[in-house]
Order: C-alpha cells, then structure tokens, then sequence
C-alpha cells in the first residue's frame, strides 16, 4: 500500500502505511471504512492517530465506520500536477461529515457537478483502496 507505480512515479493519494493505519488501509482493501474510538470519552475520530484528539486518552480502538456521511463542502479541482491526479481533473475534492462523528478529507465520485449541495447524503465506496464517496440517491 502506498508506495510507487513504477509507470507514473510516485503516488500522492494515500500516505506510506505504518504500523499504526496498516489496520486501515487492510480493511479499504477489503470495501470497509475504519475509524478510532476513544473508550474514555466515547469520541470517534479520523484521521488516525495513537491518542484521542478531545481528551488525550491513549485508550483508542478501530470501530468499522457505517458508511453513511453527508457533505460538508467540496472544490471542483482542475489542475494538479501530481500522480494519479493529472488523469483524474476535474474531480470533486470534498469534506464529509461521517455518520459517527468525524470529518473526513476525500473525493466525491459519480456524482455531476451540477447536482453536488451540502448536506447531501453520501456513502462510501472504494478505489484502489481508498475510501471515496457518492451520492446516496436519498
């Protein structure tokens, strides 16, 4: 995960894996959305981090995500340099609300530009492994 595709170079849409998110990018892998759970405040968080980032708590866990989010906001983007980037724009840059709590930086896919509103039902789906979002038809 992670890593260089030896045809485009480096790629810039997931960080390198390490021990503490190799959980996560396992489960995307498999078509299912991880986030942490704090068991002291009960807080969920994303993204993945060793503490809680409400209380500090170091009590943290993995949680399957439901899959459900709503749209924060979003940016048509029509430039980027980097791979795989230049063969996706314009694409749809976005911040979702998950179901559980956290916002989540991703990308909204199949969905026309002209029928994007915040507040929209989305839910999750994935590409290459990465969790990206689409239009519930709700």
């Amino acid at each position: 995960m992670g890593g260089h595709d030896e045809a485009d170079g480096p790629r810039h849409d997931r960080p390198e894996t390490d021990a503490l998110t190799r959980p996560y990018w396992e489960a995307a892998a498999e078509g299912r959305l991880l986030i942490r759970r704090c068991g002291a405040c009960g807080r969920a968080h994303h993204y993945p981090r060793e503490f809680c980032p409400h209380c500090w708590s170091e009590q943290v866990g993995w949680e399957e995500a439901s899959g459900r989010a709503v749209l924060y906001t979003w940016s048509t983007v029509h430039r980027n340099d980097l791979p795989p980037f230049t063969a996706r724009v314009p694409y749809l840059a976005a911040v979702v609300d998950l179901a559980e709590g956290p916002r989540m930086m991703t990308e909204l896919v199949d969905c026309p530009e002209d029928t994007v509103r915040a507040g929209m039902p989305l839910e999750v789906t994935f590409r290459d492994g990465i969790p990206v979002f689409s239009s519930t038809g709700r």
